[in-house]
């Protein structure tokens, strides 16, 4: 397993020099694109069984977008958990080989892109692993102890692969975040904040002035923002989120359409417009991009979109 917490020298800037000089763009939807690509991803590790399985696959979907442009590739490790590994019998040292190789992928996609680039390692959150949509809920009824204990070995062992970033991601609520953001204090490794909404509030119905907030202090946090939410809400939440911190807004909503975590499908219409970018900007966002449903065209319309400002 890689173990050094330093990733390799590529351009001397860290995302941290890039997102004080300019805005950076970050990846698609992970999922669509292995999907696109002729994946089943009906298992409950989701993406995250590639690793083991079809990590090509994985180096290929990062690769598309890095071609359409992507600087920021996101890790397949959204649903990675040493506790969902060993329900398909994986143990903990292979689980954390395969967690330090989503790494890698991204890495490798990253590099033979010939242009500057960073990793994110994904930290999903609490409900992730449990397969059953429940990280568009939150309140799982944990204390944000306990909370602690489960997310502190992964995010560990993604800080030990080398990533440049930590992607705190599709946080729920403010429990959830209050227990991530004491897990990674002890590591030397930055993050991002990034929540899960529906209109002004978490999905667990925070306002979201107050749940950004709890990171305003937090010097090891690049940016907070939201993610894995309608683009009309990430609208109005990269202000709120820009006011409540004083830091950049990380902004990479789903295409508009809705997950049907029953009938396990979307269901409604795409709203994901390139021209979002522009308001996103002059409202504080430095990291923008997509989730869920949002593929390498649509990251390719965003980097036009930054690259001619006046487009």
């Amino acid at each position: 397993m890689h173990t050094d917490r330093t990733p390799e020298v590529r351009s001397g800037r860290t995302l941290g020099d890039a997102l004080a000089e300019g805005t950076v763009l970050l990846d698609g939807g992970l999922s669509n694109q292995l999907e696109a690509q002729g994946c089943d991803l009906s298992d409950a590790l989701w993406s995250a069984r590639l690793l083991g399985d079809e990590p090509r696959q994985i180096e290929a979907a990062h690769r598309a977008y890095a071609q359409a442009g992507a600087q920021v590739l996101i890790t397949a490790s959204y649903q990675a958990t040493f506790e969902g590994f060993a329900r398909r019998g994986t143990g903990r040292a292979r689980a954390a080989e395969l967690m330090a190789g989503s790494v890698e992928c991204a890495r490798r996609a990253g590099a033979a892109s010939g242009r500057e680039y960073w990793v994110a390692a994904s930290v999903g959150p609490y409900g992730a692993m449990l397969a059953d949509g429940s990280e568009y809920r939150g309140r799982y009824g944990l204390t944000v102890r306990e909370l602690m204990r489960f997310h502190r070995p992964r995010a560990e062992t993604l800080a030990a692969a080398g990533p440049d970033v930590l992607a705190l991601e599709t946080v729920p609520d403010t429990d959830e975040a209050e227990a991530l953001l004491r897990v990674v204090q002890d590591l030397e490794v930055p993050v991002w904040l990034s929540y899960s909404i529906e209109g002004d509030r978490t999905r667990a119905g925070q306002p979201l002035a107050e749940a950004f907030g709890l990171a305003a202090g937090v010097d090891q946090v690049l940016a907070v923002g939201v993610n894995c939410c309608d683009p009309a809400d990430a609208d109005r939440a990269v202000e709120v989120a820009a006011a409540a911190t004083g830091k950049p807004v990380v902004v990479y909503p789903n295409s508009g359409e809705e997950w049907d975590a029953d009938g396990r499908g979307w269901t409604g219409r795409g709203t994901f417009e390139a021209g979002r970018v522009r308001a996103w900007q002059e409202a504080g966002a430095r990291l923008v991009g997509g989730c869920c449903r949002v593929g390498p065209s649509g990251i390719r319309a965003l980097a036009a979109r930054l690259e001619s400002p006046g487009a």
